[in-house]
């Protein structure tokens, strides 16, 4: 089923306008589907930093890494991992 669409007006600078032209037709694209690329990506991105945010919020710098360093030792297990591939 195809999601419903809505129309958004945007009001930027020319000088954008001609950067997004210019990347759509690089891209073989249309200016609408780079638009919802872009868009798509950035909010996806603003909503991960908000999640990491709200996780280690109140955590020390000394929590975080020591909960780095206990997954990396999980995974380090001589002859688990190839040698190319170990820290």
């Amino acid at each position: 089923m195809k999601a419903k669409a809505s129309l958004l007006t945007l009001r930027i600078p020319s000088e954008l306008k001609h950067k997004i032209e210019r990347l759509a037709d690089e891209q073989g694209v249309s200016i609408n589907q780079l638009a919802l690329y872009a868009f798509t990506k950035e909010v996806k991105e603003l909503e991960t930093r908000s999640y990491f945010e709200q996780y280690y919020k109140g955590k020390s710098k000394k929590e975080i890494f020591s909960g780095v360093k206990e997954v990396l030792n999980k995974l380090n297990h001589e002859g688990d991992i190839p040698e190319w591939d170990r820290l």
